[in-house]
């Protein structure tokens, strides 16, 4: 695929940053990341905060060893991988000024573009069809991945609640897919399936409203599971 080339980061163990890790979703990857080994670094605009909510994560779960730090977003942009967790409405605006510092790197866009409507969650449409897309086009010299859409955040936190989920992961640069799936490979629980180019993200983070909106009618945290693959 045409674009920039970057050397696949070792699959075990990483250092992963995580813009806008202060936040549910970023909070809960960092902890299944940390669980299995990796180094997590939390980014966010206010570092103190950022290591303040590291903290607290860690204190959560004096039973393992999590190796959770928080700091600035320069510093998390200073990761093997960098994933972009903040909300949809502030991705190109946060990635934008970390370009020189991204170049070359797997960035994973996990944000999606939704507004709740009552008890509803419905998609909206972003500039240039997908968030992932947007972050892409504010980094131009990085190799975006778009994953991690469909897991229930508050659930991905409690290191006491088992996962099972298939993750769908899209880019349009090769190294980029297979470094995300092998990334979500390492969490117990979760499987990556590669699912095409960065276009198909459009459609992937766009069902995360379906997903949402079943889980608050039903009450339950479902995450998507797809049928017909052979056992791992």
């Amino acid at each position: 695929m045409p674009g920039p080339t970057a050397t696949v980061p070792k699959v075990c163990p990483m250092r992963i940053g995580i813009l806008g890790g202060t936040g549910p979703a970023g909070r809960g990857l960092a902890v299944r990341l940390a669980a299995v080994g990796d180094e997590v670094v939390l980014g966010s605009r206010d570092g103190e905060r950022a290591a303040g909510v590291a903290a607290g994560l860690v204190d959560a779960w004096p039973d393992h060893t999590l190796a959770i730090t928080g700091g600035t977003n320069e510093e998390c942009a200073g990761a093997e991988i960098v994933v972009m967790a903040t909300p949809w409405d502030g991705a190109v605006a946060t990635v934008r000024p970390l370009a020189d510092e991204l170049a070359g790197k797997v960035v994973v866009s996990m944000a999606n573009a939704l507004v709740k409507e009552g008890r509803e969650f419905l998609a909206l449409m972003p500039p240039r069809g997908s968030v992932a897309a947007m972050v892409q086009a504010a980094l131009p010299h990085s190799l975006v991945s778009a994953s991690f859409h469909h897991l229930p955040a508050s659930e991905m936190e409690k290191l006491t609640t088992p996962m099972a989920a298939d993750v769908l992961v899209c880019s349009d640069h090769r190294e980029a897919a297979e470094a995300t799936v092998a990334l979500v490979d390492r969490i117990d629980g979760l499987r990556g399936i590669d699912a095409g180019s960065l276009s198909q993200a459009a459609a992937i983070e766009a069902f995360t409203a379906v997903l949402i909106t079943v889980n608050i009618r039903h009450k339950v945290h479902a995450a998507v599971q797809l049928a017909g693959f052979p056992d791992a």
